[in-house]
């Protein structure tokens, strides 16, 4: 069992940055990628950016490439994801997930999910 903790959530203006952290805890060993995903309201999911955790590959949709910047700190247990530049179509629910595989370029096979956190982007 892995347990994901996201923090970092809040309310920005356009242009502005927030930096978003992930936490696991539990079998921590069976990670092998991690992944931030986002939800706006009456949107489906989508998946914003990916790593694999022990060799540090990333993976990007395209809406963000150049602005999110997904990191990690293995000695912490915890992925990052710097957003600069925030627009207020990046406003959603973001949520971590772990993958016990690593297809960077697939957002399938996620197992276990945090609870999120709420980024609000306004103009």
């Amino acid at each position: 069992q892995v347990h994901v903790v996201e923090s970092g959530g809040g309310s920005v203006q356009a242009g502005g940055s927030l930096k978003l952290s992930c936490v696991a805890y539990g079998n921590i060993y069976s990670i092998v990628c991690m992944g931030w995903f986002r939800q706006a309201p009456g949107k489906e999911r989508e998946g914003v950016a990916a790593i694999y955790v022990d060799v540090g590959s990333t993976y990007y949709d395209d809406s963000v490439k150049g602005r999110f910047t997904i990191s990690r700190d293995n000695a912490k247990n915890t992925v990052y994801l710097q957003m600069n530049s925030l627009k207020p179509e990046d406003t959603a629910m973001y949520y971590c997930a772990t993958r016990s595989f690593c297809v960077l370029e697939s957002w399938t096979g996620y197992g276990y999910w945090g609870q999120g956190t709420q980024v609000t982007v306004s103009s």
